[in-house]
């Protein structure tokens, strides 16, 4: 199974965070509000080697005004449970919030902008793996998933000020990322993330991989030439309801895989429209360009795609 090690981070350190945004809610808490949200629904709409797409609805009644947070683990690890060795006591059980194994992210509906205040019956949907984080999201895994592998997903909504947290959905089962072996070494593709961890300033144990013609001479986004510290600041900078700072994100891994070897026939009519798009703009924290999310979202989604191995040559193994 493909080690997901492409970020450095305290795992147990942000997963008590987030624990604390996952509490159960006791019976006292119970009898201060007015019932329990709606169970939401969760489906699973499509995949990359590196991600796969959740569809969160919210129920008919209350919504989910507050958002809803997700956890996931393997197939694989839920059958072994939280000691991970087969055939001892807590096979097939989830583990713990608090545990610092389990995936776990966010989507606040109270946060400015945020997308996650779900009106009665309204679906949103995530990508769980190179998450495009806006306004809202956070998680303890932003790493992208493993190729070829089955994952298992379950949800709540969260409490508001009249009403508790609604009870988990059942677990959603038959998710899985996009085989390993659609890409060849020298000729795929890779994810923001990893070109984001090796960088000018490699995460962890990285080393510095961008082609050799970019550390020279960077890249234009746009109109604007941007040299590889600020390529690699556009990266680190959270999209925080900007569609031009997403839409960056995946054209910087886009113009890298290319630059790596990568067939571009899949992504250059992306890549080309994305540059018309950003124009004269100077992307954020370089300069303070904007641009609404919904003009941004079909051409990142788009390249995407192509950087984790939907479309094109194929994500790397």
């Amino acid at each position: 199974m493909q080690t997901r090690s492409w970020f450095t981070f305290d795992r147990a350190r942000m997963a008590a965070a987030l624990a604390l945004m996952m509490f159960v809610a006791s019976p006292a808490a119970a009898q201060k509000k007015g019932g329990a949200i709606d169970t939401p629904a969760i489906s699973c709409t499509g995949a990359t080697q590196t991600s796969i797409d959740i569809q969160v609805c919210a129920g008919a009644t209350t919504g989910a005004p507050a958002g809803f947070s997700l956890q996931w683990l393997t197939a694989e690890e839920l059958a072994a449970g939280a000691d991970g060795v087969p055939g001892t006591a807590d096979d097939n059980q989830w583990f713990a919030s608090a545990d610092a194994q389990l995936c776990k992210a966010s989507f606040s509906g109270n946060a400015n902008l945020s997308r996650y205040n779900l009106a009665a019956g309204e679906c949103v949907n995530v990508n769980v793996g190179e998450f495009l984080f806006d306004n809202g999201a956070s998680t303890n895994c932003p790493e992208g998933l493993a190729c070829g592998t089955e994952y298992v997903f379950r949800a709540f909504a969260h409490a508001t000020s009249a009403l508790v947290r609604s009870n988990f959905t059942p677990i959603l089962t038959g998710c899985s990322t996009l085989p390993c072996d659609e890409g060849d070494e020298g000729g795929c593709t890779l994810t923001q993330g990893y070109w984001k961890s090796h960088g000018p300033v490699p995460t962890g144990n990285n080393e510095y991989t961008w082609p050799d013609d970019v550390k020279a001479a960077g890249l234009f986004l746009g109109a604007t030439s941007y040299t590889p510290g600020q390529l690699l600041n556009i990266l680190l900078t959270p999209a925080s309801g900007n569609g031009l700072i997403a839409l960056a994100h995946q054209l910087i891994a886009a113009k890298l895989n290319v630059a790596a070897g990568a067939d571009p026939t899949d992504a250059a009519a992306a890549i080309a429209s994305a540059d018309t798009l950003i124009g004269g703009l100077i992307i954020p924290p370089i300069g303070a360009g904007y641009l609404a999310p919904a003009a941004t979202s079909a051409l990142t989604n788009e390249l995407s795609r192509y950087n984790e191995g939907a479309t094109g040559p194929g994500h790397c193994n």
